[in-house]
């Protein structure tokens, strides 16, 4: 998943600032997201083989919260004021992301092939412009076009996990986080948050994973469970997600914006699904079924068109419409 909680991970966002760094630093901050990112779904894959995914999920953000919140206090204390209304919104979006979008996959995952979840997940830029559409945004037809391609391909990995290892109840509980991660991310955008990232993804992690780990304990992950079932790799999958997950590459991504072009920052929403199937099928030994590989291409071909039209039409916005935008 896009593992960050900032809603500057959407797939849309700006770059924060323009800037020069040398080329060496940029691909190694980039192939630190690739990788990491690209992994997680593996992490979570291997934590709920023996912890309680909702549990796992919201101790793993709530604790990653608290020291990126203590690193701010220390570091810049006046980044931690928030308004009222700021405080609504990373709220907000925090149970989104994370409950709704993390805690999801997290469930999901305990039947779902890792890689799977990574190109159902790879689908939210495709959400994102649906949801638009529904708030009075009119996209241009090849946008349209891509998405009606994409959930396609959706429909494609959906259809084949019904003869599959995966579970097909599960399966569409992936795609119901895929479209909570979209609603979190374009709440973001349209209501006050705080113009600091960090502070921004701190109270998102605290809220949520505060929220995940409530609504852990009222699903009845904690009956019958006990510390003595977890096996070591599960541990050692909580740590990397939390520790490599979320604190570093989230650091090397807010980096990226500052220091590269938006456009090559994007890339990691292609290269991660990528990097998933790779690892599910090397390390877990998941099958990459023609269905699983074709319904995938799809989707991150269409991914690809919607996200460069996008850009092409936020570059030319006089022109994005003339002739074929629908309705006019």
């Amino acid at each position: 998943m896009l593992d960050v909680t900032s809603t500057t991970s959407r797939p849309d966002a700006p770059a924060l600032a323009s800037g020069t760094a040398p080329a060496w630093l940029v691909w190694l901050a980039l192939g630190t997201v690739y990788l990491v990112w690209g992994s997680t779904y593996l992490g979570i894959k291997v934590a709920v083989e023996s912890l309680p995914p909702l549990l796992m999920s919201g101790a793993r953000f709530f604790a990653a919260g608290l020291v990126m919140l203590t690193v701010l206090a220390v570091a810049r204390p006046a980044a931690l004021r928030v308004t009222r209304a700021q405080l609504g919104t990373v709220a907000a979006v925090g149970v989104l992301l994370l409950l709704g979008g993390n805690g999801l996959v997290a469930v999901g995952e305990q039947r779902v092939a890792s890689g799977l979840a990574a190109l159902l997940i790879a689908a939210v830029p495709l959400w994102i412009v649906l949801l638009r559409a529904l708030s009075g945004d009119r996209p241009t037809r090849t946008t349209l076009a891509g998405v009606a391609v994409g959930f396609a391909g959706v429909a494609v990995l959906m259809l084949g996990s019904l003869g599959g290892r995966s579970d097909a109840g599960r399966v569409a509980m992936v795609m119901l986080a895929a479209l909570l991660w979209a609603a979190g991310s374009y709440h973001g955008t349209r209501r006050p948050m705080p113009a600091n990232p960090f502070t921004a993804t701190a109270y998102e992690m605290l809220v949520g994973g505060g929220v995940m780990m409530v609504a852990g304990v009222s699903r009845g992950e904690l009956s019958g469970f006990s510390l003595g079932q977890v096996t070591g790799r599960s541990w050692l999958a909580l740590g990397y997600l939390a520790v490599f997950g979320s604190l570093v590459a989230f650091t090397a991504y807010v980096w990226l914006l500052r220091s590269a072009p938006v456009s090559q920052v994007s890339t990691y929403a292609y290269v991660n699904p990528a990097v998933a199937v790779l690892l599910g099928a090397l390390i877990l030994g998941e099958p990459v079924t023609a269905t699983v590989a074709i319904g995938g291409l799809v989707i991150l071909g269409s991914v690809a068109a919607v996200v460069a039209e996008e850009a092409r039409r936020r570059r030319h916005p006089a022109t994005a419409g003339s002739g074929d935008t629908m309705g006019r």
